[in-house]
């Protein structure tokens, strides 16, 4: 929990404040960047949680995530100190680039060094400006290039803590994650903060859905936090679909890529999933699904190379209770939220 004294930067923040504090970055080619940082700290005291989005400065998601959050009139209720960063790779962004312009990727690049790399630069300055000053995390993804996510929570689901939080989030998926040298979750819970990674949706792309279950999922993990007050309406928890193990499957061709099965869909081993195609020639090969699972990634582009990763399948058991599940999240998901300022927000086609 915070001291009564807070800062970030050099600048005191005083309880009951909602401000924004620029953190200064190493400049680009000379030209002065800054890194804006949203900060709500309650009148009285609580955790310290911070939400990072553009981490990759093609996934642009979580920023409008971020707008929307900040716009509840909930959020004036707060306890604690809430730190919002809607742009962390303010570089990346400029260009529509997953990475820097050192052609590093920001989330191998923690803790960082101020005596290295642009990437590690940033790093450093993120991690011990917002990261090391709070008690949870959470990080807000899309998938890569050409690709889509199903709104799942990766997170380490043997912390009892982090898991419990993944749940209450509200994502179709929580899928235990390992961890990535250099990555902000690994170096985070080396430190022992935990980070809630939240991934969905494309990259360069808004996405409706995913974008308000990630509103609504923050909401429930700073209620559940004792952060916010609990709803006043009781809503019946939906039970994510919780899984140890995931894969991406490869393509065994090189060709165009004929998807014959969607986000969120399950599949029984050995079922035909896709076709490959070849561009000049009548021949077609068969991609099928190597174990029973749900998709909760795949390529969004038809042209493919052998080896290309095509599907991220979640490996399940029982593929009834799974079906059960997606399709109660499925159902009206944009549907009137408790919260009148999502009601009036227009929704994304």
């Amino acid at each position: 929990m915070p001291s009564a004294n807070f800062f970030l930067g050099s600048q005191e923040i005083p309880k009951g404040a909602n401000l924004t504090v620029n953190i200064e970055l190493p400049k680009l080619y000379n030209t002065p960047t800054q890194l804006p940082i949203h900060v709500i700290r309650g009148k009285k005291d609580g955790p310290t949680i911070f939400i990072s989005a553009a981490i990759h400065g093609d996934e642009l998601n979580g920023i409008e995530i971020i707008r929307r959050l900040r716009k509840l009139s909930i959020l004036k209720k707060i306890k604690g100190t809430l730190l919002l960063v809607p742009i962390v790779n303010v570089y990346g962004i400029m260009t529509l680039s997953r990475y820097l312009p050192d052609r590093r990727d920001l989330n191998r690049s923690f803790p960082g060094s101020l005596k290295g790399s642009l990437a590690s630069r940033v790093a450093k300055i993120f991690f011990d400006e917002v990261v090391r000053k709070c008690d949870l995390g959470i990080d807000l993804h899309t998938a890569s290039i050409h690709k889509s996510n199903l709104p799942q929570v990766r997170t380490n689901i043997d912390n009892e803590y982090a898991f419990s939080l993944a749940k209450v989030f509200g994502a179709p998926v929580v899928l235990h994650s390992e961890l990535r040298d250099g990555s902000l979750r690994a170096v985070a819970q080396e430190e022992g903060i935990p980070i809630l990674l939240y991934e969905a949706g494309e990259a360069l792309r808004f996405d409706e859905t995913s974008i308000r279950i990630g509103v609504h999922g923050i909401v429930s993990v700073l209620r559940e936090n004792g952060m916010l007050p609990k709803a006043t309406k009781k809503r019946s928890m939906k039970n994510p679909i919780i899984t140890r193990n995931s894969q991406w499957i490869r393509s065994s061709e090189s060709g165009m890529l004929r998807t014959i099965k969607a986000l969120g869909d399950t599949v029984r081993k050995d079922e035909i999933i896709a076709f490959i195609d070849e561009p000049l020639g009548d021949n077609s090969f068969e991609l099928s699904a190597p174990y029973d699972g749900v998709i909760i990634g795949k390529s969004e582009i038809p042209l493919v190379q052998e080896g290309d990763a095509i599907f991220h399948i979640a490996k399940l058991r029982n593929l009834e209770v799974a079906e059960n599940k997606i399709e109660r999240f499925n159902e009206n998901v944009t549907e009137l939220s408790e919260f009148f300022e999502l009601n009036n927000e227009d929704i994304i086609e």
